[in-house]
């Protein structure tokens, strides 16, 4: 009697990483995508000065320009509704997808659009977003060059065949290529897609991203510029009681991220119910922008010369206020609008001016704590609390000061995690009917051998029994749908089923053969006790057979069966975990590790 051929996978490399050779492949379209990114952050800040030039100073170039340095009057208020006309008309008849600040929907391609994005959106984003900050909108480059770097990195991976898993690497490289070029903060740019975009830390994932990240910071001194973008050398407070002023700081960070965005989403609200087309929006809230631009002009624009001079402690008081009140309502009227923008640089600006006003009570000065607010405002406002505290360090060179914003990133992270359900960039993806998860934790069936979860010793049928008796088996009530069918020394030949047993009964294959001629033919999927579980799991969707012989992978013996029931039991020992609770010390020793769980 011949053996039946056995659908095996091939022996499962058991290692801590499932890395393979094509993370080399993706490392090396890393280095083209990394440049692209640098080159969409170049494109993007010279799109910016050409907008402010021309719609504040009347002038076509693409220098640096400070839009307080116009003026122009009324036209402050004229301005901003012009420029978000001109962005209305583009999502309406380009793209919607440029509406907000880029990182929801740079998310959302990458959780639900199988991370593809558009020509449209690689070429309308950075426009849109030079046009809507240059005319004064309160927003900043970081969410537009996330969306357009990812936009190169995904239109690149798309010229080619790769999974939707490695578009979405190459999509994260792009876009935090992009973020190392316009803010020459390369550490940061790759916790930031740990962190909130790549939903995953693997080898395949990033590596690329750091190769990409480093490509672009090569590329900024040439670009753009070397050195911190915005420098800050103040002395660090040396001593226990700065550690508690940290903390106290990130908590306040933590409460004014939850009052924005709560405000946000009810503004959202509020320009919902408008009995006018949503292109028109954005042109509705630029009245409010360029009402506070006539209030203070510091609130306009991406407000990088606010962020430096509130690290430098050169604002008054008056105007600090302004930016902490005007600034925080403009940008949340802008952004609830729909205009096209980031919130990166105006969360800065309103950590670091609610900082530098707690920094008045405090030794180390205004602009000291300014740095550390807006490490917990960016914590508390993202949930990327590691993001936080590095990106304040690197964005002014002042790596002395992390353990302190450190501190204040970890208090405002856990205080929006408490009283917030969703950050200000999840919030937009739920309200749409997504549900995002932020917490990576490893999947209880890759930890788990299927030796651990398999039912020993199952029960069989004789390859010699007859299919007739078969039939009268499975008739008389078999306890299971499927039974392993072996020969004389206990060796795998197949798996019948009631649906086996159906089929022989209406079909004319003779009752008298047996069960081994009749499975002969057949290739039947099995698994060994050593692998993951997970890999079973990937068996039983691949071929809907509910459940897997365990073979012994030298005899080829059936020592177990794995079936869906029993993957479950690996959720609930998880859940078990996270929420029985007792006492240790005194009880009994815990069960071995290798041991059956049941």
């Amino acid at each position: 009697m011949s053996i039946t051929p056995l659908r095996a996978p091939e022996r499962y490399r058991l290692a801590d990483h499932s890395a393979n050779f094509r993370m080399i492949l993706l490392t090396g379209m890393a280095l083209v995508v990394g440049t692209g990114g640098a080159c969409g952050a170049w494109i993007l800040l010279r799109l910016i000065a050409v907008a402010t030039n021309l719609f504040w100073f009347g002038r076509l170039s693409a220098d640096p320009a400070l839009i307080t340095d116009a003026s122009i009057g009324i036209g402050t208020l004229i301005v901003p509704v012009v420029g978000s006309l001109i962005v209305g008309l583009m999502a309406r008849f380009g793209s919607d997808k440029i509406r907000g600040h880029g990182i929801p929907e740079a998310i959302e391609a990458i959780l639900y659009g199988e991370s593809r994005l558009s020509l449209k959106v690689a070429v309308l984003k950075p426009l849109s977003s030079a046009i809507s900050i240059g005319s004064g909108g309160p927003f900043g480059a970081e969410g537009p060059i996330i969306m357009t770097g990812g936009a190169i990195g995904s239109l690149f991976a798309q010229c080619f065949h790769l999974s939707a898993a490695e578009r979405k690497t190459l999509l994260v490289a792009g876009a935090a290529a992009g973020m190392t070029a316009i803010f020459n903060t390369p550490l940061a740019a790759v916790l930031l897609a740990i962190e909130v975009l790549l939903f995953e830390w693997k080898p395949r994932s990033f590596v690329p991203v750091v190769v990409a990240v480093l490509v672009a910071w090569a590329w900024r001194p040439v670009m753009i510029g070397a050195g911190p973008m915005f420098p800050f050398g103040a002395a660090t407070p040396a001593g226990v009681w700065p550690v508690g002023a940290a903390i106290g700081v990130g908590l306040a960070g933590g409460v004014e991220a939850m009052i924005l965005s709560t405000t946000l989403y009810r503004i959202e609200d509020l320009f919902h119910r408008l009995p006018v087309h949503w292109m028109w929006w954005p042109a509705i809230g630029a009245i409010v922008v360029g009402v506070g631009g006539l209030i203070d002009a510091h609130v306009l624009g991406a407000g990088y010369a606010s962020i430096q001079a509130l690290l430098d402690g050169s604002l008054a008081m008056r105007v600090v206020v302004a930016l902490l009140v005007v600034k925080a309502v403009v940008w949340l009227v802008a952004l609830g609008s729909g205009t096209s923008g980031g919130v990166l640089a105006p969360l800065l600006i309103l950590g670091g001016a609610a900082g530098c006003l707690i920094g008045q009570l405090l030794p180390g000065g205004g602009g000291f704590w300014a740095m550390v607010g807006m490490a917990g405002i960016m914590s508390g406002a993202m949930r990327a609390p590691m993001t936080g505290a590095l990106f304040a360090a690197e964005l002014t060179g002042h790596f002395a000061a992390l353990p302190l914003t450190i501190a204040a990133a970890g208090a405002a992270y856990a205080v929006s995690v408490l009283l917030m359900r969703r950050s200000i960039l999840t919030e937009k993806i739920a309200r749409r009917g997504r549900h995002i998860l932020q917490e990576y934790t490893v999947d209880p069936l890759d930890l788990i051998q299927a030796e651990q979860l398999m039912t020993p010793n199952p029960a069989t049928l004789s390859g010699t029994m007859l299919i007739a008796e078969a039939l009268a088996f499975f008739r008389q009530g078999a306890a299971h749908r499927s039974y392993p069918v072996v020969d004389g020394e206990g060796r795998l030949i197949g798996l019948v089923s009631r649906t086996d047993a159906l089929r022989w009964q209406e079909g004319d294959r003779p009752h008298q053969v047996t069960l081994a001629e009749s499975l002969s033919d057949a290739s039947q999927p099995v698994a060994y006790p050593d692998s993951p579980s997970g890999l079973v799991a990937d068996l039983i969707v691949e071929t809907g057979i509910g459940r897997i012989p365990i073979v012994d992978p030298t005899t080829r013996r059936v020592v177990g069966i794995l079936s869906r029931q029993d993957l479950l039991k690996a959720r609930s020992a998880q859940q078990a975990a996270e929420t029985r609770r007792e006492r240790i010390l005194g009880a009994s020793e815990p069960r071995s590790s290798n041991q059956r769980i049941s």
